[in-house]
C-alpha cells in the first residue's frame, strides 16, 4: 500500500507517532561503536525482522537533531521521538536497517536547542566524526549491503548529513561511503560560506516557512552545488513530526531572527509527503526490492 494511503486510513501519520507503525516488533540492539579519541559512540540499531542477522540489506544512519534522539515528555519519555521512531518504522518495513548514532549522551550533554551557536561543546566536526566512524563499524558487519547505504539527517543532523560529506574537508579513509544522503531542513549557511561539494548525491527537504533553519541558504546551496532539493510550502521547521503542531519555542537562540524565538511543528499534508519522499529517493537508488 502507498504510505499516503496507509498514513490516511490510519488518521494522517499519528498511527506511527503513537507506535502502530508496520514494524513495531522489532527490537533494538545497542552497540558502543569506536569514535575518534577513545570515545564510546552508544548507537541503537534496528534490524528488520524478516532478515537473518548475516544477510546483506541496505543500511540508513539516521542522524538526530539539536535535541537528541530520545523523547523527553510524555509516555515515550526516554525512548525513540515519535519522529525517529515512527521513521525507523517505514525503513524497516523496507527491509533496510536504521542506525542511530547517540552524538550527545557520550559527550554528557542532552539537548544544544537552546545553547548558542558559540557556546556548544558539540560541534558539527564531532558529528562529522561519528558518521566516519559508524561507516567504519558498518563495514565490519555481515550484514551490511556496503553497496547500498544512506545518511538521513533532520536539522543538527541534517548539517551533519552536509559536514560529513563535503569534499572540500579531509575526510577519512572509508572503505565504505553512502551512495544517498537525505537532509531534512539543514542549516546550510556554513557550507555556503564553505562553497561546499558534495562527496556523494544528497538531497534536501525543506519548509519554506522554517525560521529556525530557513531555506534560503539551502536553495542557493543546492543551486551553486548542483544538489537536488524540494522546497514544501507553508512548513515550518519540524514539518514531518507525526505528532504535535506548530508552536513558538522562545528559548531557542540561533534562529533567522535572534530574540525572538523560533516556530517548529508539523504539517498534515507535506509531513507525509516528505516520508513518502524519501521512501521514493531510496527506491529510486536501490531500484530492486530490499525485503524478501
Amino acid at each position: 500500500m502507498h504510505l499516503l494511503q496507509y498514513l490516511r486510513r490510519c488518521g494522517l501519520w499519528l498511527c506511527i507517532g503513537l507506535g502502530l507503525g508496520p514494524s513495531t516488533q522489532a527490537q533494538p540492539v545497542s552497540e558502543l561503536v569506536p569514535g575518534a579519541n577513545g570515545l564510546a559512540l552508544k548507537s541503537w540499531v534496528f534490524h528488520p525482522p524478516q532478515k537473518t542477522h548475516d544477510t546483506p540489506r541496505p543500511v540508513v544512519i539516521a542522524l538526530h537533531g539539536c535535541g537528541g534522539i530520545y523523547a523527553t515528555v510524555g509516555s515515550r519519555k526516554g525512548q525513540l521521538s515519535a519522529r525517529h521512531q515512527g521513521m525507523t518504522d517505514l525503513l524497516l518495513a523496507q527491509g533496510y536497517s536504521v542506525v542511530w548514532p547517540d552524538s550527545l549522551t557520550p559527550r554528557q550533554e542532552t539537548s544544544l536547542c537552546e545553547q548558542s551557536m558559540a557556546s556548544r561543546k558539540v560541534r558539527q566536526s564531532h558529528r562529522r566524526s561519528d558518521v566516519h566512524a559508524t561507516l567504519a563499524w558498518l563495514a565490519q558487519q555481515a550484514w551490511t549491503d556496503r553497496q547500498r547505504m544512506a545518511l538521513l539527517g533532520w536539522s543538527h543532523g541534517g548539517s551533519a548529513v552536509l559536514a560529513s560529506s563535503d569534499s572540500t574537508q579531509k575526510l577519512p579513509p572509508s572503505s565504505v561511503t553512502p551512495d544517498i544522503a537525505l537532509a531534512f531542513y539543514p542549516g546550510c549557511a556554513d557550507a555556503l560560506r564553505r562553497a561546499y561539494q558534495p562527496s556523494w548525491p544528497v538531497h534536501m527537504l525543506l519548509g519554506a516557512a522554517d525560521d529556525w533553519t530557513p531555506a534560503a541558504p539551502c536553495v542557493a546551496l543546492g543551486q551553486q552545488s548542483g544538489m537536488s532539493f524540494k522546497l514544501y510550502p507553508d512548513s515550518h521547521h519540524g514539518f514531518d513530526n507525526p505528532v504535535g503542531q506548530v508552536q513558538h519555542l522562545p528559548r531557542v537562540p540561533n534562529g533567522q531572527h535572534p530574540g525572538l524565538g523560533v516556530h517548529a511543528g508539523r504539517h498534515p499534508v507535506t509531513g507525509p509527503q516528505a516520508w513518502q519522499d524519501v521512501l521514493d529517493l531510496l527506491k529510486q537508488r536501490w531500484p530492486d526490492p530490499a525485503a524478501p
